[in-house]
């Protein structure tokens, strides 16, 4: 099945969510809230509408959305902006079928062309780095709360990113709430 991706549009808000709600039912690393923070991440001054695509099938049903948007990465001297991966979300019926992998590549590869320096994930450590992420801590970056090391990721999508800078993660209110 042919998919194209594009710029979520406004109008596409709800729907969005409930792909979002309904591509996370059966995780069991869920809280089932991933829709609501979708829409707090919108409301809020970390969004970045050219960052939040969905998939769309030749009927026009959205089956997958992505959603990439600002955090910062803090040490004692100084911080950086970076983006966090999350949600990436596909309704269950198009599961398994790279559909995920299409949405991932297609944000990473837009991030970069907006010059954004690289992209923080918490995810499946055999997932991610098929797409170039790396343990966080191995380029010196690092959570802001207890995680499995191999399960914080980070991607520079500008060579050398993190070679003059380590710190930690921050993500916004939004991502607490």
């Amino acid at each position: 099945m042919n998919f194209s991706i594009r710029q979520e549009d406004t109008g596409d808000y709800e729907l969005t969510e409930k792909v979002v709600q309904r591509a996370f039912v059966d995780a069991d690393f869920s809280d089932k809230r991933e829709h609501k923070l979708v829409s707090r991440i919108r409301k809020g001054n970390t969004f970045i509408p050219e960052l939040s695509l969905v998939a769309v099938d030749a009927n026009g049903k959205i089956a997958g959305h992505i959603l990439l948007s600002k955090i910062k990465i803090k040490n004692s001297d100084q911080h950086i902006e970076s983006l966090a991966l999350a949600p990436v979300s596909v309704l269950p019926d198009y599961q398994n079928r790279g559909l995920g992998r299409q949405l991932i590549l297609e944000a990473l590869k837009r991030a970069k062309e907006l010059d954004y320096q690289s992209v923080i994930v918490l995810g499946h450590p055999e997932y991610y780095p098929k797409f170039g992420f790396r343990k966080a801590s191995e380029l010196g970056i690092n959570a802001p709360f207890d995680v499995p090391d191999e399960a914080f990721m980070a991607i520079e999508l500008q060579d050398n990113a993190f070679q003059q800078f380590s710190g930690m993660v921050e993500y916004p209110n939004v991502f607490l709430e």
